[in-house]
């Protein structure tokens, strides 16, 4: 075992192996004072009165179910009336050195005017909403959004084809699709309307497809059906409440690849999740008041949904969307990414190092990285020549490497 770095250790939130093991065993003997305290990182409505009921029997498990609350208001509102002006949001472009900074008040309204689109749309508490978009702000604000009303997103990868998005439509019973007239990934164009023309054809089930312009290219728009995004935005107000919901109330879908079988949905619900994300992303990362954190996945991922949307926002953190691939146009592009808005947290998985060690240490040490704090990876195990790469070379040898694999 490496022992933590000194510099690291003095001023993290988990300063030493004794503390962690500490918590670590008080959540075991203690797991309701525990899980109650760490519930005072959430505002509620209605607070709970116990951490959550677990019949090991049975399998069933609920988390602070008299609690009421909104994972939207958690992740938005509250910051963005205790720090409105801080980023929430920055938006990394497929283009090289195309930034777009997101504040919590910007947040805030945009997510509104979506959540409103939604309701004029039909959509309400209980609702899915199948979300098939490149990773673009629109994309934030329509889970969010979601989040903020009660429907339950499904956001599917916007890499999928149409076969594997109308089994998740139907299985789901999407009534919403919303989507992009195209995607950028890598200097390439994804034609994502097309595909969602092939998944819905001949389902009335849905009764709406929202469509974001993320190029200039026009797409065929069915009429009735297809409606464009800006323009459904254009005629909605900001405000919108949020829905009180139930701590065991559903929050999304999100389905396994299908790689081994059928795909199967897997319902994530309300309180006990964003409690748990909230907690992990500030301890595993040594989340700081300042810190600029990248997780450079993609949302259609577990990981996405985590630990670039729910639990960096539920703690008022700076959180990086990244819509391009570590290898455009260059094998640099994370590097310019990390000295150009000064990263201080860095999560990727050990495939991208892996191809970006192979094209040798020049593309890493032409960009300054001295911002690093923290580097994390995730998604498979990591072998040791390329931990002790990303350790040695990308983060200098003074940067932490967390594996949550």
């Amino acid at each position: 075992m490496i022992p933590v770095k000194d510099a690291v250790a003095k001023d993290a939130k988990v300063s030493s192996l004794d503390q962690y093991r500490e918590m670590y065993e008080r959540s075991l003997q203690d797991p309701e004072g525990f899980w109650l305290e760490q519930a005072e990182r959430l505002a509620w409505f209605q607070p709970p009165s116990s951490a959550g009921t677990w019949d090991y029997h049975e399998v069933d498990f609920s988390w602070y179910r008299d609690g009421k609350l909104n994972v939207c208001f958690n992740c938005v509102d509250r910051h963005a009336a205790s720090q409105p002006d801080k980023t929430a949001i920055i938006w990394a472009a497929d283009e090289p050195g195309a930034y777009e900074h997101i504040s919590y008040r910007q947040l805030e309204r945009r997510v509104g005017r979506m959540a409103n689109v939604l309701k004029a749309h039909g959509v309400g508490k209980g609702d899915r909403v199948c979300i098939y978009l490149p990773m673009i702000p629109d994309l934030a604000y329509t889970m969010l959004a979601c989040a903020r009303i009660g429907a339950m997103h499904s956001i599917v990868f916007a890499g999928f084809s149409a076969d594997s998005l109308r089994d998740r439509i139907l299985d789901a019973d999407c009534k919403i699709v919303v989507t992009a007239n195209e995607g950028l990934r890598g200097g390439r164009t994804i034609p994502l309307k097309q595909t969602v023309d092939e998944a819905v054809s001949g389902l009335s089930s849905v009764t709406s497809v929202l469509v974001s312009r993320r190029t200039d290219t026009e797409v065929a728009m069915s009429q009735g059906r297809d409606h464009w995004l800006d323009a459904e935005l254009a005629k909605q107000r900001a405000t919108c409440p949020a829905e009180w919901m139930d701590s065991e109330d559903p929050l999304f879908i999100l389905y396994t690849s299908g790689s081994t079988g059928k795909p199967k949905g897997v319902m994530h619900t309300t309180a006990g999740y964003l409690v748990y994300t909230s907690l992990t992303h500030e301890y595993v990362f040594d989340l700081k008041p300042d810190s600029v954190y990248a997780c450079v996945a993609d949302i259609g991922w577990i990981t996405g949904h985590s630990y670039i949307i729910y639990g960096p926002l539920a703690n008022g953190a700076t959180t990086v969307m990244f819509e391009s691939t570590p290898m455009y146009p260059d094998a640099g592009r994370y590097w310019q990414l990390v000295d150009d808005l000064k990263v201080d947290i860095f999560y990727t998985a050990p495939t991208a190092i892996r191809a970006i060690a192979r094209e040798g240490d020049d593309w890493v040490t032409k960009y300054d990285r001295s911002s690093l704090r923290v580097l994390g990876t995730v998604g498979e195990p990591i072998n040791p020549e390329v931990w002790q790469w990303y350790h040695d070379l990308v983060g200098d040898g003074r940067c932490p490497v967390v594996d949550t694999w």
